[in-house]
């Protein structure tokens, strides 16, 4: 195939709508724009959510809540779901993604204290809910903030 060989696929090319240009053409004399009133006239149309005067939707409905922009997201894990690792392993944010665990880090990994924990494991997070500190702890395990 050679570039002087190339062409558009059929019905991809539309020629432009001339406007404008004799009645006989279809959209001569008011040029698809009908009679008069403001979408008639040349120049700037109307901003989006332009009710006409109305007051727009965006402004009649009632404003609720705040967006905290500066908040973290966090990844929980839950205790119980640290039984997949081995007995004696360090389990870091890396083994937590490789597991399943967690799909990603987000802004940090938080280990939460739902179920319980049965083997000896150094945990490596960045927060630990207190109950989960305990438990982990209780297992004879170590929990260590990074």
């Amino acid at each position: 195939m050679k570039l002087h060989e190339l062409s558009p696929s059929a019905g991809s090319k539309k020629d432009v709508k001339r406007i404008g240009r004799g009645a006989a053409s279809g959209q001569g004399k008011t040029a698809g724009k009908g009679h008069k009133g403001q979408k008639a006239r040349a120049g700037r149309g109307m901003q989006v959510g332009f009710e006409g005067g109305q007051m727009p939707l965006q402004r009649r409905i009632p404003k609720r809540g705040f967006n905290n922009i500066f908040a973290k997201e966090i990844a929980a894990v839950n205790v119980s779901a640290l039984n997949v690792f081995e007995d004696g392993t360090t389990v870091t944010i890396e083994a937590l993604v490789e597991a399943g665990l967690v799909k990603k880090a987000l802004d940090g990994v938080k280990v939460l204290g739902n179920g319980e924990l049965s083997k000896k494991l150094t945990v490596q997070v960045n927060a630990y809910s207190e109950s989960a500190k305990q438990k982990i702890e209780a297992a004879g395990g170590k929990a260590e903030v990074i």
